[in-house]
Formats: C-alpha cells, sequence, structure tokens
C-alpha cells in the first residue's frame, strides 16, 4: 500500500524564509478567518473533507490543481496561500474603524461573539 505522507527531501536546500506557518497551518487559518468549516470548503471543491483535514494537517503533498482549487474557494491569491504574499491587512474592508472593531470583537470570548452576532443579524434583517 502506498503511503500519502510525504518524504522528508534529501537535497541540501537553504531554507525559504515563509516563516513558522506551514501550507496546512496558513489553508486552516485563511479557511476560518472566511467562516468556511472543512465541509463546507470540500463541497465547493468537490473533495471529501477527509483531504482537507490531510492538507492542512500536512499528511498529503499539496499539488498545483488543488492549490488553484483552495484558492478560487478561499478567494485568495495562491500567493498569499503559500505564504509567498503579504498578508492583507483589513480584506475588502475600507472603513479602517469597522476593521478596528472586528479585530476586537475576534479577542472577545466566543459565547460573546455569537450573542454580538445574533443582534447584529437582527438589525441587518431589519434593514433589509
Amino acid at each position: 500500500m502506498l503511503s500519502a505522507m510525504p518524504r522528508k527531501s534529501r537535497l541540501k536546500l537553504p531554507p525559504l524564509g515563509l516563516g513558522a506557518e506551514s501550507f496546512g497551518g496558513r489553508l486552516t487559518r485563511i479557511r476560518k478567518e472566511r467562516g468556511f468549516t472543512q465541509v463546507e470548503i470540500a463541497r465547493k471543491i468537490g473533495i471529501i473533507q477527509a483531504l482537507v483535514s490531510a492538507y492542512e494537517c500536512g499528511k498529503i503533498r499539496l499539488h498545483a490543481e488543488m492549490l488553484v482549487r483552495f484558492a478560487q474557494a478561499l478567494d485568495v491569491s495562491a500567493d498569499e496561500l503559500l505564504g509567498l504574499a503579504a498578508k492583507k491587512s483589513n480584506g475588502t474592508f475600507k472603513n479602517r474603524r469597522l476593521v478596528r472593531r472586528l479585530q476586537q470583537l475576534e479577542r472577545l470570548p466566543r459565547r460573546d461573539q455569537e450573542a454580538i452576532l445574533r443582534t447584529l443579524d437582527a438589525f441587518l434583517k431589519k434593514g433589509a
């Protein structure tokens, strides 16, 4: 049976300097920042959740087609997913005040975040 574990390279190449975050860590972080579960992103790409988990845990190697699929599904560049591009400071938001408030919201306990989001959803539903 073939193993899906990546083999350690025998080449003596200099480090790339991509920081401490692995591809799987970046994939997980970006997926969560975008509000997707593994199941949701798997459906969007057309694979099963177990494969998303395997990519995030570094159990299988990423090939070019999957990189493109993840980048498109997450609406990020392949460079950002690979750790080659600097992370955008505030995504598509132009209102810096709103971005700062969202960052503060992220630091609150999960229960408080959910309460605020329910209130926001009710307010937005009224205005629609």
